[in-house]
C-alpha cells in the first residue's frame, strides 16, 4: 500500500520533492495557499514593469498534470496533531504517513506594526504586481498633487541592501533614466530619489568584500543614495523616521529588511529556534518528532561548515528536497538513508543593466559577464521552457530597446 506524503508549500523544495518522489510507492497531498509556484529570485522585474507576471508564476496543476499520485489543495496550514498523525487546515483535516513542512518564510518587520502595515513587501507575485500598481500611481498622482505633497512622492525609499534591495534599487534606477522620462514629460525625475538603507556597514553583506565594494559603488554610480549603519524606526505612511534622528518624506517604502518563518501551531517548542525556524537533523527530520520534515528557509539545520544554519536561498531548499526524496524511498525499502551536505554552488546580484556581481568557490568576479551568467542562472532555474523562452526574448527586447510596455495600473476601483 502506497504512503502517504503530505507536502505543505509549493515554493522551491515542496515542488521538487512533489516531482521526485517515487510515482510507485507514495500518494501525494500538496497543500498551498495559493495555486501557482512562483519564482521569487525575479519579483522585483515584475514590480518595475520589466516582466509579466505569467513568465515567473506557474499553477500547481498545470506542473503535476501528468502525475496522477499528486493531489493539489488550496489552504492555509493552522496546526499540527502529532498524535494522530493529521493536519489541519482551515478546509479540513488531512492525514498523512509523513509530513512535510515546506512553507517558506515571510517578511520580519521587527514587531514595529506602523511598518507592517505602511510599507510594501514582496514576497508574493500579488506584492510585486501591487507594488508596480502602486509605482505607476505615485507617478500619476504626482501631476496633480499640491506642491507640499511633491517631495513625498518623489522619495522612493527601499529598506535592506541584500540581493533584493539591491536589484529592487538598480532597477528603480534604470526605469527613472531610460524609462519613465519618456511616459512623463512634465515631471523632472532629476529630483526623483531613490534612497537605499542597510543596517550593516555593506551592501550585499553576505557577500565577499570585493561584491559589496563593487555593488556600493555601481548603485552611487547610478544616482542610488545608499545609507549604510542606518536603521529606520517608524514609517507612518508619510514620515520614515531614522535612527540617527533624520526624517525622510516619502509615499514609498520597500521594506526587504529581513524574513521570518511562519510558525507551525503543535510542532514542540524546543524544535523552534530563531526567527521561527524549525530545528531538524541531517536527513530534514523535525528533531522531537517521529515523521515530521522541514526543507528550505523554514529548517535550520546545523552541520560543521553551517553552525549558524544554512543561507535561506533556492539551492539549499532545492537541494534538500531531492535527498529527502531519495531518502524517503530508501526508508521504504528498507535501505540505508543519507545525511545532508551542502555543496556551495556561490551567490549573485544584479545590479542593473550590464552590471552584476558574482561569488562562486574558486572565483569571484562583476561586471558583463557576471550579468550573463547570472541571466543564465535564473533561466536554468525557471520551470517551463515555454517560460524561459519568453524571458530571454523580453530581456533580448528590453536590451535593445532599453523599454518595455509593462506599465499596466491593474486595480480594483471599487
Amino acid at each position: 500500500m502506497k504512503k502517504k506524503i503530505l507536502i505543505v508549500g509549493g515554493g522551491f523544495a515542496g515542488i521538487q520533492l512533489t516531482r521526485r518522489l517515487d510515482d510507485n510507492l507514495f500518494d501525494i497531498l500538496l497543500v498551498d495557499k495559493i495555486n501557482h509556484h512562483q519564482f521569487q529570485p525575479l519579483f522585483y522585474q515584475v514590480a518595475t514593469s520589466q516582466l509579466e507576471p505569467s513568465s515567473i508564476s506557474f499553477p500547481l496543476r498545470h506542473i503535476f498534470r501528468k502525475k496522477k499520485n499528486v493531489q493539489i489543495r488550496l489552504g492555509e496550514l493552522i496546526r499540527v496533531d502529532m498524535a494522530n498523525k493529521k493536519a489541519h487546515f482551515d478546509i479540513g483535516i488531512f492525514d498523512y504517513d509523513s509530513l512535510v513542512l515546506a512553507m517558506g518564510c515571510k517578511t520580519n518587520f521587527f514587531g514595529n506594526k506602523n511598518i507592517e502595515k505602511h510599507a510594501l513587501t514582496l514576497k508574493t507575485t500579488y506584492d510585486a504586481i501591487s507594488m508596480r500598481n502602486h509605482l505607476m500611481q505615485t507617478f500619476e498622482n504626482f501631476l496633480s498633487a499640491n506642491e507640499d505633497k511633491k517631495e513625498g512622492l518623489l522619495n522612493l525609499v527601499i529598506v535592506g541592501a541584500g540581493p533584493t534591495g539591491v536589484e529592487m534599487a538598480g532597477a528603480l534606477a534604470e526605469i527613472k533614466e531610460n524609462v519613465l522620462p519618456y511616459d512623463f514629460h512634465r515631471i523632472d525625475f532629476s529630483n526623483l530619489r531613490i534612497i537605499l538603507i542597510e543596517g550593516s556597514k555593506h551592501t550585499l553583506n553576505s557577500m565577499s568584500n570585493s561584491a559589496r565594494t563593487t555593488s556600493e559603488k555601481s548603485l552611487k554610480d547610478m544616482g542610488i543614495e545608499v545609507m549604510t549603519e542606518t536603521l529606520v524606526k517608524d514609517y507612518d505612511g508619510e514620515n520614515l523616521v531614522l535612527n540617527n534622528g533624520e526624517s525622510i518624506r516619502t509615499k514609498t517604502v520597500i521594506w526587504a529588511a529581513g524574513i521570518t518563518a511562519n510558525k507551525v501551531e503543535g510542532i514542540p517548542e524546543q524544535s523552534i529556534v530563531m526567527s521561527n525556524r524549525l530545528k531538524v537533523n541531517r536527513t530534514n527530520k523535525v528533531e522531537e518528532t517521529k515523521n515530521i520534515y522541514a526543507l528550505g528557509d523554514i529548517a535550520f539545520m546545523q552541520t560543521p561548515d553551517y553552525p549558524d544554519g544554512h543561507p535561506q536561498v533556492a539551492n539549499v531548499a532545492i537541494s534538500q528536497a531531492r535527498l529527502l526524496a531519495i531518502n524517503l524511498k530508501n526508508i521504504q525499502l528498507n535501505k540505508k538513508i543519507k545525511d545532508y551536505t551542502y555543496k556551495d554552488l556561490g551567490s549573485m546580484a544584479t545590479l542593473a543593466r550590464n552590471k552584476a556581481v558574482v561569488d562562486l568557490p574558486l572565483i569571484k568576479f562583476k561586471g558583463f559577464f557576471a550579468w550573463v551568467v547570472w541571466m543564465f542562472l535564473h533561466l536554468m532555474l525557471i520551470l517551463s521552457v515555454r517560460n524561459k523562452l519568453i524571458i530571454f526574448i523580453n530581456w533580448a527586447w528590453a536590451y535593445v530597446t532599453k523599454d518595455t510596455a509593462l506599465r499596466l495600473i491593474l486595480k480594483d476601483h471599487k
